[in-house]
């Protein structure tokens, strides 16, 4: 699908901006260490903009068309997988990106999966502490980021 290689060409070259216009407007995003997910393009673009910052050697690796029934309203949608390789915090991360479509062929959920465990703690950290300092969620009470 034309916005999937689009989506993979404007991560890889860590262009937020081309990344705007992929998106619906009330895109959701699942992530591997939050049970609700993000919502909305400006959250989604916010968060999108602290990963390429944390993932170190981002890379995609394989994919695979099809699809697959939505979190949102329970419909098929077409469907790609985006399979990826990263490092952060010296830990390796085999992860996968999964991109729904609306009817206009734009991305209206985003599921990130990743393994292992020690990689999602790792990733879950250094995300969270980069959506804090970007005033994107608040921080906690007592809160210190590391390093800071």
């Amino acid at each position: 699908m034309e916005t999937a290689a689009r989506f993979r060409a404007a991560v890889e070259a860590r262009d937020l901006a081309a990344l705007d216009d992929l998106f619906t407007e009330d895109i959701r995003f699942y992530s591997p260490v939050k049970f609700t997910p993000f919502e909305g393009r400006p959250m989604v673009l916010g968060l999108l903009n602290v990963l390429l910052r944390t993932f170190e050697d981002f890379r995609y690796v394989g994919g695979f068309e099809g699809t697959a029934e939505t979190s949102t309203d329970g419909d098929d949608a077409p469907s790609e997988i985006l399979l990826f390789r990263a490092g952060v915090g010296g830990k390796q991360i085999h992860g996968i990106d999964m991109l729904q479509f609306d009817e206009a062929g734009r991305i209206k959920e985003f599921t990130v999966m990743v393994r292992p465990q020690s990689a999602v703690q790792a990733l879950g950290e250094a995300v969270f502490a980069g959506l804090v300092a970007d005033g994107l969620v608040p921080a906690p009470d007592g809160y210190r980021a590391v390093g800071r």
